[in-house]
């Protein structure tokens, strides 16, 4: 099998990735060919020359990752896929953007096999990158450099650096000091509205150099793979500083027609301008050009390099002296079996803030979690995610729990996703629920791949008082439970807390726990949480149940002995996850909601879906107020004798 390949063989290559990008998107009518075409050569670099990856075991933890941020250029991607071997073949090449197909009009994680993140959104994989070499590093420091030392690579464009997730993303990148961060940044000026000089007049490099990048302007070299290797061998040699390099590419190349032209960027090529290309080129003009004599030296090459690279690790693997309970945890982003025997248990009746027993919890469970780690956006004392007795994770002490994101709301969600990502990594990071605005693109990427984060979000109602309107999140809940495959945890109280977090590390995606800024009594033992729903007070023959989460659970125990001495039978219902208790037999929702009992539900926050569940429902359909947080829950009718009022109507209507 061939160490290199020679001069032809690579120009060829490099001629049929550009093939590729101009056939698939002229095939589905849709697609974007240009940025493909000018980033074909450095892409082929990375490939062929300098990233270490195993194709036969696309899950190889010390791999160098790749991100395409700027994921419209999917075809790119594909094509490096299909060349080395992964699995893509001609047919998944020629179903690009069809239904089902392993190509979709963006790179999918989990779903086409090399692919590390789910990419389109710009910005996002940009700043999933940065949280990729954060638990790299975090790794490295933990178990040692002999079986955990990668870097990660980066492609993104103009449009990932406008958006402002990548201000964010940088900026704590250059702070951590990321040496193991590569990006080569497409500066091909255009755009779709048309040139970047339109809505841009920066200067990234120097933004970067201001973050504390090492920045390189690499200048008219995309087309030099000799030179684009020397320049990314520079690069990886900064141990210090992340890198950005600047690249000045031509968007199309080498289109005799529309080369530089922003109309190349989103508008598939007729079938007379692939031609001419492909003339230039001086390949056959035929559609998916692919000689099997050049694609079996490339996987051949790639399959050479991947089993010396990966057998060279699995030795040094083997000979080391790594905790293997602790690394196996890690990877399976799980606990250590027994971590959750000193988890907390709560006293009935006890005052607990859910965002004081979550750090409980965390901090009791830390032991036998050796993968998790924790901060917030300038929050960790506000939001139940300080470690005790954690050193902070920085580049003096990377093998640190306990992550300091700064006011970076977007950036912490898009890292924390990279980290995930990545794998050994699960981690957690909170700020106020209402900021959840903030991070909802990587909450929803979160849930659209699946990937185990946890977002802690606190001071959840108008129960956070007199700072106001602003901060008092009464829509944030029925958004959230709105994404699908997001497991959306509210607790009752404190036991419930504690059981969230059981089901969190169970649970194989996202988690978002919704917490409390005000102290609650605790009234239940946290069962409702297994099964999304659970009765907390139980009566015979009920004539009214009452359904609370949160902090309302307590309230409507209260409300239910009132009544009691009213005469009418209410039972209590905890539901402190929809998603779980919709996941239920009928049976068991039928067990908990009787048929033909009425519901009242109580929230501090809009009813918006609640008819799902509920006959007639209190709530917040209107934004809050500035006054101590009690004051504004009572005068907004989330009180005792409102509840009371509304469950006798509703027993006296039945």
């Amino acid at each position: 099998m061939p160490a290199t390949l020679t001069p032809e063989q690579e120009q060829r290559a490099i001629s049929l990735i550009r093939g590729f990008a101009m056939d698939a998107p002229l095939k589905a009518k849709s697609g974007h060919q240009g940025t493909a075409m000018a980033l074909a050569p450095v892409a082929h670099v990375l490939f062929s020359r300098i990233m270490r990856y195993d194709p036969t075991d696309p899950h190889w933890p010390d791999r160098d990752r790749f991100v395409l941020s700027n994921g419209h250029a999917s075809i790119l991607q594909y094509s490096m896929l299909f060349l080395t071997g992964y699995g893509l073949t001609l047919d998944d090449i020629e179903a690009f953007r069809s239904w089902e197909s392993r190509t979709p009009g963006h790179p999918e994680v989990h779903h086409t096999p090399g692919v590390e993140v789910t990419t389109g959104p710009l910005g996002q994989g940009f700043a999933n990158a940065v949280g990729m070499s954060i638990a790299e590093r975090h790794l490295r420091a933990t178990f040692g450099s002999e079986v955990m030392e990668h870097h990660t690579f980066v492609l993104a464009g103009d449009g990932c650096f406008m958006e402002g997730v990548s201000h964010e993303a940088a900026s704590l990148a250059g702070h951590q000091r990321l040496g193991n961060l590569v990006c080569i940044y497409d500066d091909n000026h255009v755009t779709i509205d048309g040139v970047t000089e339109l809505a841009l007049s920066d200067d990234v490099g120097q933004r970067f150099e201001a973050y504390g990048w090492h920045v390189e302007r690499l200048g008219e070299i995309a087309d030099d793979c000799d030179a684009l290797e020397a320049a990314i061998r520079d690069a990886m040699a900064v141990t210090d500083r992340p890198s950005l390099l600047v690249l000045r590419t031509h968007i199309a190349t080498p289109s005799p027609d529309l080369t530089d032209n922003p109309k190349a960027h989103g508008n598939p090529f007729t079938a007379e301008q692939v031609s001419r290309t492909k003339a230039v080129m001086g390949i056959p003009d035929e559609p998916f050009w692919a000689p099997p004599d050049l694609v079996q030296a490339y996987r051949d090459l790639a399959a050479e390099r991947g089993a010396t690279f990966h057998g060279e690790w699995s030795d040094r693997f083997a000979a080391s002296a790594v905790d293997h309970a602790a690394w196996d945890a890690c990877w399976a982003q799980s606990g250590i079996p027994g971590w959750d025997a000193a988890l907390p248990v709560f006293e009935q009746g006890e005052q607990v803030a859910t965002r004081v027993a979550i750090e409980h919890a965390f901090n009791a469970a830390l032991p036998g979690l050796p993968g998790f780690v924790a901060g917030a956006a300038d929050l960790t004392g506000n939001t139940g995610t300080k470690l005790t007795g954690q050193q902070p994770m920085t580049y003096e002490t990377p093998a640190g729990r306990q992550i300091h994101f700064g006011v970076r709301e977007h950036a912490m969600g898009s890292t924390m996703v990279g980290m995930s990502a990545h794998g050994g990594v699960l981690p957690a990071g909170g700020t106020f629920f209402v900021f959840l605005d903030y991070m909802r693109p990587p909450v929803r990427l979160a849930s659209i791949t699946g990937t185990k984060v946890f977002f802690v979000f606190t001071h959840d109602s108008v129960g956070v008082g007199e700072d106001g309107p602003t901060h008092q999140p009464v829509e944030q809940l029925a958004t959230l439970r709105a994404i699908p495959q997001m497991q959306v945890i509210r607790p009752g109280d404190a036991n419930e807390t504690v059981a969230a977090l059981r089901a969190a590390i169970a649970h194989p995606g996202p988690t978002a726990f919704v917490l409390s800024r005000q102290n609650v009594r605790v009234c239940t033992d946290g069962s409702a949480v297994e099964k999304g729903a659970g009765v907390v007070r139980a009566v015979g023959d009920p004539q009214v149940v009452l359904i609370g989460t949160g902090s309302e659970v307590s309230l409507c125990v209260d409300a239910a002995e009132k009544l009691a001495a009213d005469g009418i039978r209410a039972s209590v219902v905890s539901l402190p996850s929809w998603d779980r208790f919709e996941a239920q037999t009928q049976a068991y929702r039928d067990e908990v909601l009787p048929p033909g009992v009425p519901v009242l539900s109580v929230e501090a926050a809009t009813t918006f879906g609640w008819a799902r569940w509920a006959d007639d429902s209190i709530g917040i359909d209107r934004f809050g107020v500035s006054a101590p947080g009690a004051e504004v829950l009572d005068k907004l009718g989330i009180n005792v004798s409102h509840v009371v009022e509304r469950a006798t109507a509703l027993a006296n209507k039945g």
